[in-house]
């Protein structure tokens, strides 16, 4: 039962459109990373350095993502009959492998830091750097954010919140280095310590998000499909309905109620018009399946 009904994006302008983000953020995330990495290592500051690794992965979660969207747009196929959309929820899986282990970098420095000391070397010219590359994070998370909303892409959102993390490190390695300048060296590992906070913060939401797909979490609420089902004055009822997916490509299953009486002409007519209107109300929904049957005894 194929329909031609649904307001989204085409499949592949989507994820040309997903790409094109991509290879955009992926240069402006290099750009960040070599400055503040050559800035870390010019002045000997940890927590710069680290923040400078941490936007490393930004370019590394850009590049899987690019890989996960290159096999997620591939129509079904026989071993896969419901597309290969979770390679796209995988790749943001690996956005968080990244992360755990810049994560273990970043307290293993600050740590090391903390034991040995040392003062970081802190120039103006230094700090407008940090300003620029800030700036910039700020630019990418915001159009990579409102991309990923408008194409309903768990990947730009996902790396739109790692790269969101990078926006508040900086703020804080900003803060650190403004305090170094001032006769306080102490500030530079524990903003490391802090940037180690916000990474795991964003380990903990992308896989959050990603475990709901890969394990069929509810996509949309039985009350609000009942409502929709049951306008159509045919129906009876319904029940069992579950859903899976995304929020942009969820797949549903229920069973609804017709009169006994019905013949199967009529039954299979009415199932159309069902799922027209379930699509119709919810565009996510790549496919509805119907099952059609009287109801139960005592109704």
């Amino acid at each position: 039962m194929a329909h031609s009904h649904s307001p989204r994006v085409l499949t592949n302008d989507r994820y040309s459109a997903v790409v094109t983000v991509l290879y955009r953020v992926l240069f402006l995330n290099l750009a960040v990373a070599i400055a503040k990495i050559s800035l870390g290592y010019m002045t000997g500051t940890v927590s710069i350095l680290t923040d400078g690794l941490h936007s490393l992965t930004d370019s590394a979660s850009n590049v899987v993502g690019l890989v996960g969207v290159s096999v997620a747009r591939r129509p079904p196929d026989a071993n896969h009959p419901y597309g290969h959309r979770k390679y796209e929820t995988m790749a943001s899986i690996a956005i968080v492998v990244f992360l755990i282990v810049v994560l273990v970098q970043v307290l293993s420095s600050a740590v090391e830091r903390l034991l040995h000391g040392g003062t970081p070397r802190v120039f103006p010219e230094g700090i407008a750097v940090m300003v620029v590359t800030l700036a910039t994070n700020i630019f990418v998370v915001i159009y990579e954010m409102r991309e990923g909303y408008r194409l309903n892409s768990e990947i730009l959102r996902a790396d739109a919140r790692h790269t969101r993390s990078d926006v508040l490190t900086s703020i804080a390695v900003l803060g650190a280095l403004i305090g170094v300048w001032y006769g306080y060296p102490l500030l530079d590992p524990l903003a490391a310590i802090l940037v180690a906070g916000f990474i795991g913060h964003a380990c903990w939401t992308i896989a959050k998000d990603a475990s709901r797909i890969l394990a069929d979490e509810i996509v949309i609420a039985e009350e609000a499909v009942r409502l929709v089902v049951t306008s159509v004055p045919e129906v009876l009822g319904c029940e069992k309905i579950r859903t899976r997916g995304s929020a942009d490509f969820a797949f549903m299953d229920l069973h609804v109620w017709l009169d006994r009486q019905t013949p199967l002409h009529d039954a299979h007519a009415t199932s159309h018009v069902v799922k027209d209107l379930l699509i119709a109300r919810f565009p996510q929904l790549e496919d509805v399946i119907i099952h059609i049957e009287p109801p139960p005894p005592g109704h």
